[in-house]
Protein backbone atom coordinates (compact mmCIF):
# COMPACT_ATOMS: atom_id res chain seq x y z
CA UNK A 1 0.00 0.00 0.00
CA UNK A 2 2.86 2.82 0.88
CA UNK A 3 4.80 1.62 -2.09
CA UNK A 4 1.39 2.08 -4.11
CA UNK A 5 1.06 5.66 -2.78
CA UNK A 6 4.43 6.51 -3.07
CA UNK A 7 4.05 6.65 -6.85
CA UNK A 8 0.63 7.82 -7.44
CA UNK A 9 1.77 10.77 -5.17
CA UNK A 10 4.74 10.93 -7.57
CA UNK A 11 2.37 10.77 -10.63
CA UNK A 12 0.48 13.60 -9.30
CA UNK A 13 2.99 15.94 -8.00
CA UNK A 14 4.74 16.01 -11.57
CA UNK A 15 1.09 16.39 -13.14
CA UNK A 16 0.84 19.47 -10.69
CA UNK A 17 4.04 20.90 -11.80
CA UNK A 18 3.51 19.84 -15.73
CA UNK A 19 -0.24 21.15 -15.93
CA UNK A 20 0.31 24.48 -13.56
CA UNK A 21 -2.44 25.48 -10.99
CA UNK A 22 -3.98 28.78 -12.10
CA UNK A 23 -3.62 31.47 -9.48
CA UNK A 24 -5.74 34.03 -9.00
CA UNK A 25 -4.64 37.71 -10.05
CA UNK A 26 -4.39 40.07 -6.95
CA UNK A 27 -6.04 43.64 -5.85
CA UNK A 28 -4.27 45.10 -3.09
CA UNK A 29 -3.93 48.15 -1.37
CA UNK A 30 -6.01 50.87 0.72
CA UNK A 31 -8.18 51.64 -2.04
CA UNK A 32 -9.21 47.39 -3.08
CA UNK A 33 -12.88 48.11 -2.97
CA UNK A 34 -12.84 50.45 -5.61
CA UNK A 35 -10.27 48.70 -7.75
CA UNK A 36 -12.24 45.55 -7.39
CA UNK A 37 -15.65 47.37 -8.41
CA UNK A 38 -13.43 49.18 -11.46
CA UNK A 39 -12.43 45.66 -12.58
CA UNK A 40 -16.12 43.31 -12.43
CA UNK A 41 -17.00 46.50 -14.49
CA UNK A 42 -14.68 46.22 -16.78
CA UNK A 43 -15.47 42.50 -17.07
CA UNK A 44 -18.59 43.78 -18.07
CA UNK A 45 -20.46 42.18 -15.01
CA UNK A 46 -23.57 43.68 -14.34
CA UNK A 47 -25.79 41.50 -11.32
CA UNK A 48 -23.30 40.27 -8.73
CA UNK A 49 -24.22 37.87 -6.16
CA UNK A 50 -22.35 38.96 -2.91
CA UNK A 51 -21.88 35.58 -0.33
CA UNK A 52 -21.14 36.46 2.87
CA UNK A 53 -21.96 35.62 6.57
CA UNK A 54 -24.85 37.95 8.90
CA UNK A 55 -22.35 39.32 11.27
CA UNK A 56 -20.81 41.63 7.86
CA UNK A 57 -24.18 43.25 7.31
CA UNK A 58 -25.22 43.55 10.68
CA UNK A 59 -22.14 45.58 11.59
CA UNK A 60 -22.19 47.17 7.92
CA UNK A 61 -18.83 46.52 7.29
CA UNK A 62 -19.21 46.32 3.78
CA UNK A 63 -21.31 49.53 2.96
CA UNK A 64 -17.75 50.77 1.33
CA UNK A 65 -17.70 47.87 -1.31
CA UNK A 66 -21.46 48.45 -1.74
CA UNK A 67 -20.95 52.45 -2.37
CA UNK A 68 -18.18 51.61 -4.95
CA UNK A 69 -20.84 49.11 -6.66
CA UNK A 70 -23.50 51.84 -7.18
CA UNK A 71 -20.58 53.77 -8.35
CA UNK A 72 -19.79 51.85 -10.99
CA UNK A 73 -23.10 50.94 -12.30
CA UNK A 74 -23.26 47.25 -10.31
CA UNK A 75 -26.50 45.66 -9.30
CA UNK A 76 -25.79 43.21 -6.12
CA UNK A 77 -28.12 41.21 -4.61
CA UNK A 78 -26.59 39.61 -0.75
CA UNK A 79 -27.02 36.16 0.29
CA UNK A 80 -25.63 36.30 4.09
CA UNK A 81 -27.07 32.94 5.37
CA UNK A 82 -23.37 31.24 5.10
CA UNK A 83 -22.65 29.76 8.66
CA UNK A 84 -19.52 27.96 9.52
CA UNK A 85 -18.84 24.41 7.62
CA UNK A 86 -21.26 25.23 4.53
CA UNK A 87 -23.61 22.54 4.24
CA UNK A 88 -25.40 21.20 1.22
CA UNK A 89 -28.33 23.23 2.00
CA UNK A 90 -27.13 26.39 2.31
CA UNK A 91 -25.27 25.97 -1.02
CA UNK A 92 -28.40 24.76 -3.02
CA UNK A 93 -30.46 27.89 -1.34
CA UNK A 94 -27.41 30.47 -2.80
CA UNK A 95 -27.90 28.85 -6.10
CA UNK A 96 -31.25 29.40 -6.39
CA UNK A 97 -30.79 32.85 -5.27
CA UNK A 98 -28.28 33.40 -8.13
CA UNK A 99 -30.68 31.66 -10.81
CA UNK A 100 -33.74 32.89 -10.03
CA UNK A 101 -32.01 36.72 -10.49
CA UNK A 102 -29.86 35.89 -13.11
CA UNK A 103 -26.73 37.15 -11.68
CA UNK A 104 -23.55 36.62 -13.47
CA UNK A 105 -20.85 36.92 -10.86
CA UNK A 106 -20.14 36.07 -7.72
CA UNK A 107 -18.11 38.34 -5.17
CA UNK A 108 -16.97 36.43 -1.69
CA UNK A 109 -16.30 38.60 1.09
CA UNK A 110 -15.37 36.70 4.82
CA UNK A 111 -13.44 33.65 5.72
CA UNK A 112 -12.91 29.85 4.80
CA UNK A 113 -16.45 29.10 5.01
CA UNK A 114 -17.77 31.84 2.68
CA UNK A 115 -15.20 31.19 0.13
CA UNK A 116 -15.76 27.30 0.11
CA UNK A 117 -19.36 27.46 -0.57
CA UNK A 118 -19.01 30.21 -3.43
CA UNK A 119 -16.63 28.06 -5.21
CA UNK A 120 -19.55 25.33 -4.62
CA UNK A 121 -22.13 27.57 -5.80
CA UNK A 122 -19.95 28.65 -8.42
CA UNK A 123 -19.86 24.68 -9.41
CA UNK A 124 -23.59 23.96 -9.19
CA UNK A 125 -24.54 26.77 -11.15
CA UNK A 126 -22.45 26.00 -13.97
CA UNK A 127 -22.88 22.37 -13.90
CA UNK A 128 -26.34 22.13 -12.92
CA UNK A 129 -27.17 18.65 -13.60
CA UNK A 130 -23.81 17.96 -10.87
CA UNK A 131 -24.75 17.19 -7.24
CA UNK A 132 -22.90 18.65 -4.36
CA UNK A 133 -21.87 14.94 -3.24
CA UNK A 134 -21.24 13.92 -6.38
CA UNK A 135 -18.89 16.80 -6.80
CA UNK A 136 -16.39 14.55 -4.62
CA UNK A 137 -15.12 13.54 -7.55
CA UNK A 138 -13.93 16.85 -9.09
CA UNK A 139 -13.74 15.51 -12.67
CA UNK A 140 -17.67 15.63 -13.04
CA UNK A 141 -17.17 19.86 -12.95
CA UNK A 142 -16.75 20.19 -16.35
CA UNK A 143 -17.62 23.58 -17.26
CA UNK A 144 -16.21 26.76 -15.54
CA UNK A 145 -17.49 28.31 -12.46
CA UNK A 146 -18.61 32.01 -13.05
CA UNK A 147 -16.12 34.54 -12.20
CA UNK A 148 -15.14 34.89 -8.90
CA UNK A 149 -13.77 37.37 -6.52
CA UNK A 150 -12.44 36.31 -3.43
CA UNK A 151 -12.01 38.96 -0.13
CA UNK A 152 -10.89 36.86 2.52
CA UNK A 153 -11.59 38.94 5.86
CA UNK A 154 -9.87 36.71 8.24
CA UNK A 155 -5.84 35.48 7.75
CA UNK A 156 -5.78 31.47 7.83
CA UNK A 157 -8.26 29.31 5.06
CA UNK A 158 -5.89 30.79 2.15
CA UNK A 159 -9.43 29.54 0.10
CA UNK A 160 -8.97 32.47 -1.75
CA UNK A 161 -5.91 30.97 -3.59
CA UNK A 162 -6.49 27.44 -3.49
CA UNK A 163 -8.36 24.80 -6.18
CA UNK A 164 -10.51 23.56 -3.18
CA UNK A 165 -13.64 23.33 -1.15
CA UNK A 166 -14.51 22.07 2.11
CA UNK A 167 -18.12 20.95 2.77
CA UNK A 168 -20.12 19.47 5.32
CA UNK A 169 -22.72 17.11 5.04
CA UNK A 170 -25.32 14.72 6.59
CA UNK A 171 -25.57 11.15 6.40
CA UNK A 172 -27.50 8.99 8.87
CA UNK A 173 -27.28 11.53 11.77
CA UNK A 174 -23.90 11.89 11.56
CA UNK A 175 -22.25 15.23 10.13
CA UNK A 176 -19.09 14.79 7.97
CA UNK A 177 -16.53 16.97 5.98
CA UNK A 178 -15.39 16.30 2.44
CA UNK A 179 -13.21 18.35 -0.34
CA UNK A 180 -14.41 19.24 -3.39
CA UNK A 181 -11.62 19.68 -5.64
CA UNK A 182 -11.10 20.85 -8.85
CA UNK A 183 -9.03 23.42 -10.61
CA UNK A 184 -11.69 25.54 -11.48
CA UNK A 185 -12.63 26.59 -8.82
CA UNK A 186 -9.25 29.00 -8.25
CA UNK A 187 -11.04 32.52 -7.72
CA UNK A 188 -10.46 34.96 -10.79
CA UNK A 189 -9.22 37.87 -8.27
CA UNK A 190 -8.02 37.89 -4.59
CA UNK A 191 -9.11 40.86 -2.75
CA UNK A 192 -6.09 41.82 0.20
CA UNK A 193 -8.12 44.62 2.28
CA UNK A 194 -6.32 44.39 5.37
CA UNK A 195 -8.93 47.35 6.94
CA UNK A 196 -11.56 44.60 6.93
CA UNK A 197 -10.16 42.25 9.14
CA UNK A 198 -9.24 44.66 11.86
CA UNK A 199 -12.74 43.78 13.92
CA UNK A 200 -11.71 40.29 14.09
CA UNK A 201 -11.62 39.11 17.75
CA UNK A 202 -8.26 37.66 18.94
CA UNK A 203 -9.39 34.30 19.42
CA UNK A 204 -10.94 34.20 15.53
CA UNK A 205 -7.01 36.04 15.28
CA UNK A 206 -5.19 32.90 16.53
CA UNK A 207 -7.14 29.75 15.20
CA UNK A 208 -6.96 31.54 11.83
CA UNK A 209 -3.67 32.05 11.54
CA UNK A 210 -2.54 29.01 13.42
CA UNK A 211 -4.29 27.19 10.78
CA UNK A 212 -2.25 29.23 7.60
CA UNK A 213 0.85 28.27 9.97
CA UNK A 214 -0.15 24.72 9.63
CA UNK A 215 -0.74 24.55 5.71
CA UNK A 216 2.92 26.20 5.30
CA UNK A 217 4.27 23.67 7.49
CA UNK A 218 2.24 20.61 6.28
CA UNK A 219 3.29 21.60 3.14
CA UNK A 220 7.16 22.07 3.86
CA UNK A 221 7.38 18.68 5.71
CA UNK A 222 5.41 17.14 2.91
CA UNK A 223 7.45 15.04 -0.18
CA UNK A 224 7.72 16.03 -3.70
CA UNK A 225 7.39 19.94 -3.67
CA UNK A 226 9.10 22.28 -5.43
CA UNK A 227 11.57 25.00 -4.93
CA UNK A 228 8.83 27.53 -5.49
CA UNK A 229 6.38 25.80 -3.05
CA UNK A 230 9.12 25.40 -0.77
CA UNK A 231 10.02 29.17 -0.73
CA UNK A 232 6.31 30.19 -0.91
CA UNK A 233 5.76 28.02 2.31
CA UNK A 234 9.10 29.39 4.36
CA UNK A 235 7.89 32.39 3.37
CA UNK A 236 4.49 32.45 5.01
CA UNK A 237 5.91 30.45 8.19
CA UNK A 238 8.71 33.42 8.84
CA UNK A 239 5.77 36.13 8.11
CA UNK A 240 3.42 34.28 10.27
CA UNK A 241 6.09 33.57 13.41
CA UNK A 242 6.67 38.03 13.01
CA UNK A 243 2.94 39.14 12.90
CA UNK A 244 0.28 36.59 14.29
CA UNK A 245 0.92 37.41 17.59
CA UNK A 246 0.92 40.80 16.85
CA UNK A 247 -2.13 41.15 15.47
CA UNK A 248 -3.67 38.97 18.48
CA UNK A 249 -2.39 41.61 20.66
CA UNK A 250 -3.24 44.39 18.64
CA UNK A 251 -5.58 43.72 16.37
CA UNK A 252 -5.92 47.47 15.15
CA UNK A 253 -2.34 46.92 13.55
CA UNK A 254 -2.38 47.63 9.75
CA UNK A 255 1.01 46.19 8.94
CA UNK A 256 0.53 42.96 10.85
CA UNK A 257 -2.75 42.70 9.37
CA UNK A 258 -1.99 43.19 5.64
CA UNK A 259 1.27 40.77 6.80
CA UNK A 260 -0.71 37.79 7.97
CA UNK A 261 -3.42 38.21 4.56
CA UNK A 262 -0.11 37.80 2.12
CA UNK A 263 1.10 34.88 4.87
CA UNK A 264 -2.09 33.10 4.24
CA UNK A 265 -2.25 33.68 0.44
CA UNK A 266 1.18 32.13 0.59
CA UNK A 267 0.69 29.08 2.69
CA UNK A 268 -2.74 28.68 0.63
CA UNK A 269 -0.93 29.03 -2.75
CA UNK A 270 1.73 26.55 -1.31
CA UNK A 271 -0.44 23.55 0.06
CA UNK A 272 -2.61 23.76 -3.11
CA UNK A 273 0.21 22.62 -5.06
CA UNK A 274 1.88 20.17 -2.41
CA UNK A 275 -1.06 19.39 -0.32
CA UNK A 276 -1.53 19.10 3.57
CA UNK A 277 -1.13 16.00 6.19
CA UNK A 278 -2.18 14.27 8.53
CA UNK A 279 -3.17 17.34 10.43
CA UNK A 280 -5.51 18.67 8.52
CA UNK A 281 -7.27 14.81 8.03
CA UNK A 282 -7.68 14.21 11.76
CA UNK A 283 -8.90 17.96 12.16
CA UNK A 284 -11.80 17.80 9.67
CA UNK A 285 -12.62 14.76 11.36
CA UNK A 286 -12.81 16.52 14.74
CA UNK A 287 -14.61 19.18 13.77
CA UNK A 288 -17.52 17.71 11.40
CA UNK A 289 -18.02 15.60 15.35
CA UNK A 290 -17.62 17.54 17.49
CA UNK A 291 -18.00 21.37 16.20
CA UNK A 292 -14.21 22.62 16.93
CA UNK A 293 -13.41 25.24 14.93
CA UNK A 294 -11.33 24.07 12.47
CA UNK A 295 -8.17 26.93 12.99
CA UNK A 296 -8.58 25.82 16.66
CA UNK A 297 -8.77 22.30 15.24
CA UNK A 298 -5.28 22.35 13.55
CA UNK A 299 -3.60 24.34 15.95
CA UNK A 300 -4.19 21.92 18.58
CA UNK A 301 -3.21 18.27 16.49
CA UNK A 302 -0.29 20.38 14.51
CA UNK A 303 2.59 20.15 17.15
CA UNK A 304 1.52 16.68 18.29
CA UNK A 305 1.36 15.20 14.47
CA UNK A 306 5.50 16.69 13.66
CA UNK A 307 6.25 15.08 16.86
CA UNK A 308 5.04 11.71 16.47
CA UNK A 309 6.46 11.47 12.66
CA UNK A 310 9.83 11.84 14.40
CA UNK A 311 13.01 12.14 12.41
CA UNK A 312 11.11 11.79 9.19
CA UNK A 313 10.51 15.89 9.66
CA UNK A 314 13.89 16.71 11.64
CA UNK A 315 15.94 18.32 8.89
CA UNK A 316 12.40 20.11 7.31
CA UNK A 317 11.77 21.47 10.73
CA UNK A 318 15.47 22.52 11.42
CA UNK A 319 15.56 24.47 7.87
CA UNK A 320 11.79 26.00 9.29
CA UNK A 321 13.59 26.55 12.53
CA UNK A 322 16.42 28.50 11.01
CA UNK A 323 14.14 30.55 8.97
CA UNK A 324 12.55 32.29 12.21
CA UNK A 325 15.48 32.71 14.08
CA UNK A 326 15.54 29.30 16.49
CA UNK A 327 19.25 27.92 17.08
CA UNK A 328 20.33 24.67 18.12
CA UNK A 329 22.80 21.87 18.50
CA UNK A 330 21.69 19.88 15.62
CA UNK A 331 18.73 19.19 13.58
CA UNK A 332 17.15 17.20 16.04
CA UNK A 333 17.47 19.76 18.34
CA UNK A 334 16.42 22.54 16.14
CA UNK A 335 13.05 21.04 14.90
CA UNK A 336 12.34 19.89 18.42
CA UNK A 337 12.80 23.48 19.90
CA UNK A 338 10.37 24.74 16.45
CA UNK A 339 7.35 22.35 17.58
CA UNK A 340 7.80 23.76 21.89
CA UNK A 341 7.59 27.09 19.67
CA UNK A 342 4.38 26.10 18.15
CA UNK A 343 3.10 24.89 21.54
CA UNK A 344 4.07 28.15 22.98
CA UNK A 345 2.02 30.03 20.68
CA UNK A 346 -0.69 28.14 21.26
CA UNK A 347 -0.76 28.88 25.14
CA UNK A 348 0.58 32.24 25.05
CA UNK A 349 -3.37 32.65 22.55
CA UNK A 350 -5.25 31.04 24.83
CA UNK A 351 -5.30 28.05 22.23
CA UNK A 352 -5.52 24.59 24.61
CA UNK A 353 -3.15 21.65 23.87
CA UNK A 354 -5.77 18.56 24.17
CA UNK A 355 -9.31 18.25 22.47
CA UNK A 356 -11.42 17.94 25.38
CA UNK A 357 -14.86 16.80 23.68
CA UNK A 358 -12.86 13.74 22.61
CA UNK A 359 -13.75 10.20 23.36
CA UNK A 360 -12.60 7.32 22.84
CA UNK A 361 -15.47 5.54 21.70
CA UNK A 362 -15.19 7.99 18.82
CA UNK A 363 -11.62 7.11 17.53
CA UNK A 364 -12.71 4.28 14.73
CA UNK A 365 -14.58 6.82 13.10
CA UNK A 366 -12.52 9.49 13.44
CA UNK A 367 -9.40 7.00 11.85
CA UNK A 368 -11.43 6.02 9.08
CA UNK A 369 -12.51 9.22 8.31
CA UNK A 370 -8.75 10.82 8.16
CA UNK A 371 -7.14 7.99 6.07
CA UNK A 372 -9.62 8.17 3.72
CA UNK A 373 -9.24 11.95 3.14
CA UNK A 374 -5.17 11.96 3.63
CA UNK A 375 -4.40 8.11 2.05
CA UNK A 376 -3.21 7.59 -0.73
CA UNK A 377 -3.27 11.26 -1.71
CA UNK A 378 -1.31 13.38 0.59
CA UNK A 379 2.63 12.92 0.24
CA UNK A 380 2.91 13.10 4.39
CA UNK A 381 6.26 12.24 5.19
CA UNK A 382 5.61 8.98 6.98
CA UNK A 383 2.56 6.87 6.01
CA UNK A 384 0.54 6.23 8.95
CA UNK A 385 -2.05 2.65 9.34
CA UNK A 386 -4.98 2.80 12.03
CA UNK A 387 -2.40 2.45 15.04
CA UNK A 388 -0.68 5.33 14.29
CA UNK A 389 -3.77 7.55 14.16
CA UNK A 390 -5.29 5.62 17.27
CA UNK A 391 -1.52 6.49 18.92
CA UNK A 392 -2.14 9.87 18.20
CA UNK A 393 -5.68 10.51 19.24
CA UNK A 394 -4.88 9.16 22.50
CA UNK A 395 -1.99 11.93 23.12
CA UNK A 396 -5.44 14.26 21.92
CA UNK A 397 -7.36 13.15 24.85
CA UNK A 398 -8.59 15.18 27.70
CA UNK A 399 -6.24 14.93 30.91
Amino acid sequence: MKVISRIRQRITASFIEKAGIPEPKLITGLDSPKKLAEIIKNDNHCKVLVMTSAGFIKRGSLEIIFEQFKNNGIEYLVYSEVMPDPTIICIEEAVKVYDDNACDAIFAVGGGSVMDAAKVVGARVANPDVSVRDMQDGGKIKNPIPDLYAMPTTAGTGSEATVAAVVTDEVDGSHYKYSVINFGLVPKYAVMYPQITLSLPPHITAATGMDALTHAVETYTNLYATDRVNKLAKKAVKMIFSNLKVAYEDGSNIEARSNMLNASYYAGVAFTNNFVGYVHAVSHALGALYGIPHGQANAIVLPYVMDQYGSKVYKPLSNLATVVGIEGDDDADRAEKFIEAIRQMNKDMGIPDKVDKLQESDFDTIVTRAMKEANPAYPVPVIWGEEDFKLLLRRLLPR
